[in-house]
């Protein structure tokens, strides 16, 4: 069997350093960092993620403040939120938890953040710097993931990595990443041909395609470092990714479960660049 990576132990490890840090820095008279949400509405996945927010701002000494705004919050009071935090010179990082509900636009919003306060590395000025490999805020789970591969003792130098899925969220800058660490990377998405062939060639499998157990052991290569990056909820209510673990762990040579896997470092990523952006600031 493979070497099974559970993100929420990396991320307790990396969070204890965090908070550490963070520590020293109020232990000699400085305010501690500052995380501003802006949540519109009362979407039961967008409550669930900020309540796990909270949890990890609690133990690591950052300041995590809420905007909650209503269900039918305009485009302009959405944007008026996001200049208040832009100019607060208390306020470090900006997040817009998303998806917004139907009638505002995401792209809209993302965009007026201050890119120095852009801690979900969303903002076009942090994807450019992202895919020219100039220093900014990058995404938290494709983050997450190279943490997790550095865990797994996989220097993706010369390896051969594919990403199934070609999100901006998750596959397209988990793909520059491994690209900037000098992988040779395979982008696979839903016109792929021979996906099963192309899969079976990676030392490094990303999956994040979001279909319940779709990667099974046909897909997967001897020894390979597989990252599951999939969270989907099966009839019988359970949690799965979109890895088929039982039978791939006995294949890959290091593999992350759902749940307790890439999740965690997520959120753990969030706090390291809400630190980034107020040591910049300090």
């Amino acid at each position: 069997m493979g070497t099974v990576i559970y993100g929420s132990e990396l991320s307790a490890e990396l969070k204890e350093e965090i908070r550490q840090e963070i520590s020293w820095y109020t232990s000699r008279g400085r305010r501690a960092p500052k995380l501003a949400v802006i949540l519109v509405g009362n979407n039961p996945a967008s409550l669930s993620y900020i309540k796990g927010k909270k949890k990890a701002a609690e133990q690591v000494g950052i300041d995590l403040e809420v905007t909650h705004l209503s269900e039918d919050a305009s485009q302009d009071e959405l944007e008026a939120h996001i200049r208040i935090c832009n100019e607060d010179p208390d306020t470090d990082g900006i997040l817009i938890q998303l998806p917004l509900p139907k009638g505002l636009d995401d792209d809209r919003a993302v965009a007026l953040v201050d890119p120095e306060k852009d801690v979900d590395g969303l903002h076009p000025v942090n994807v450019g710097r992202l895919h020219l490999g100039l220093p900014g805020h990058v995404p938290c789970t494709p983050q997450g993931i190279m943490k997790i591969l550095e865990r797994m003792g996989c220097d993706p130098d010369g390896k051969t990595a594919v990403v199934v899925g070609r999100s901006r969220l998750v596959g397209a800058p988990v793909a520059r990443l491994l690209q900037n660490a000098n992988a040779t990377v395979t982008v696979c998405h839903s016109h792929t041909k021979n996906l099963k062939e192309i899969c079976r060639s990676a030392d490094i499998l990303v999956a994040a395609i979001g279909k319940p157990e779709y990667i099974t052991a046909e897909y997967v290569k001897e020894g390979a470092y597989v990252v599951d990056v999939g969270v989907n909820r099966k009839e019988d209510g359970h949690l799965c990714g979109d890895v088929d673990f039982e039978a791939v762990k006995d294949i890959a040579c290091a593999i992350t479960p759902v749940p307790k896997g890439v999740g965690p470092m997520t959120i753990c990523s969030l706090m390291q660049n809400t630190l980034n952006a107020y040591r910049r600031k300090i």
